[in-house]
């Protein structure tokens, strides 16, 4: 079969993705960048969002404010196989609670990932075994937004539970949109050479530090690169990706996973596809990105067509 992606069917709108994946021939989409939220959190999340020009200098519309059930089944009908629950703590005392809430969330929603997040306290790395010994399948770190390194030796015992677990941690660590005092590659680059068998996913591929993260996934088996909003019209205003980190993508292909930030994204969630596929790097490519190595990562079933 061809490698070109036939370009009329690249989605524009939600409704026309699933026509897209049969076009590429895989089952669905593995997306790992995916918030829910207890329901008072969401709402101070969102309350952020619409402050947004106060922040990040640019208005910033919450595209999927709908209520927890019409988000889920927005998901579904896109071909999302499993729903993540990403959510991250800001302080310490946070992330039990979370955790918890997480967990119920994967128990009441079919089809839902067991996500869980830590942050650097006394008794982090206990939970975050309890959460283990639970079935999480995913965690989740926000450095910028946490204020914390994640090098931080308070968070050692936590790092080695995962590390012997292989559960994979998305990490929003680069310097995009706002940066901070723990954001950059240095602090994952140490924190890899503690625990160098980690498995990491990367968010927003690292933005804007896109070629110190992408040398740390070509050094480390377990470190990954997730698209959340990358490549997107509106990324592409402050954290555009150089045309030497896109030639750098073929030889990531089985490095990188699909990320979305749904639903705190200010565009249709087909964009984020759309913004992938004018790459032009093929339906290969597209197919370890949207489906393979997610599936991979999260054990998630169904077979991509030959």
């Amino acid at each position: 079969m061809s490698d070109v992606v036939s370009e009329h069917l690249v989605p524009k709108t939600d409704q026309q993705i699933p026509e897209f994946l049969e076009h590429l021939g895989i089952p669905g989409l593995a997306d790992i960048h995916v918030h829910f939220l207890p329901e008072p959190m969401l709402q101070k999340v969102w309350a952020y969002f619409d402050r947004a020009e106060q922040s990040y200098g640019r208005p910033w519309p919450i595209k999927y404010r709908m209520d927890e059930e019409s988000r889920i089944r927005r998901l579904r009908e896109i071909g999302l196989a499993a729903i993540p629950a990403l959510s991250y703590a800001h302080k310490a005392g946070m992330a039990m609670w979370l955790n918890k809430w997480a967990q119920d969330f994967s128990t009441r929603v079919s089809g839902a990932l067991h996500c869980a997040t830590f942050y650097p306290e006394p008794g982090a790395g206990t939970y975050v075994q309890d959460a283990i010994d639970a079935g999480a399948q995913l965690f989740k770190l926000h450095i910028q937004v946490g204020g914390f390194a994640p090098d931080d030796a308070q968070l050692d015992e936590a790092w080695k539970a995962l590390e012997q677990a292989q559960i994979p941690v998305v990490i929003h660590a680069g310097s995009a949109p706002l940066d901070g005092s723990f954001t950059g590659p240095q602090h994952v680059r140490q924190l890899m050479e503690n625990f160098p068998k980690l498995v990491l996913v990367i968010a927003h591929m690292g933005m804007p530090e896109y070629h110190e993260f992408a040398d740390l996934a070509e050094e480390y088996s377990g470190v990954h690169l997730d698209t959340t909003m990358v490549g997107t019209d509106f990324t592409n205003e402050f954290a555009p990706m150089p045309d030497s980190y896109i030639n750098r993508l073929p030889a990531l292909q089985d490095k990188i996973i699909l990320g979305s930030d749904y639903p705190n994204i200010p565009y249709a969630y087909a964009h984020q596809i759309e913004a992938l596929a004018r790459l032009g790097l093929g339906r290969a490519w597209l197919r370890a990105v949207l489906w393979g190595n997610g599936s991979k990562l999260l054990g998630l079933s169904g077979e991509a067509d030959s």
